[in-house]
């Protein structure tokens, strides 16, 4: 499933994925091989490619949304 976000945020954004992978330097293969779910990326390289294309990765619940950015603000116990 990861890789078919990938995919459609890097072609919303009408980025190769060459393109991409200048961008968040990591080798254009590598990129082929999240969207067609060979290997599975980390987070920190969803994350990436998520700002890369206009995106941000957040967590919704009822109550509140996570993103990388307010996380680093809050006490986590």
């Amino acid at each position: 499933m990861i890789g078919k976000i990938l995919k459609r945020m890097r072609a919303q954004k009408k980025l190769k994925q060459r393109e991409l992978s200048k961008i968040i330097n990591i080798p254009q293969n590598t990129i082929s091989q999240y969207e067609t779910e060979t290997i599975q990326p980390t987070f920190e390289i969803i994350e990436k490619i998520a700002s890369a294309c206009g995106y941000q990765v957040e967590f919704k619940s009822d109550k509140e949304v996570l993103t990388s950015e307010n996380i680093k603000r809050m006490d986590i116990e």
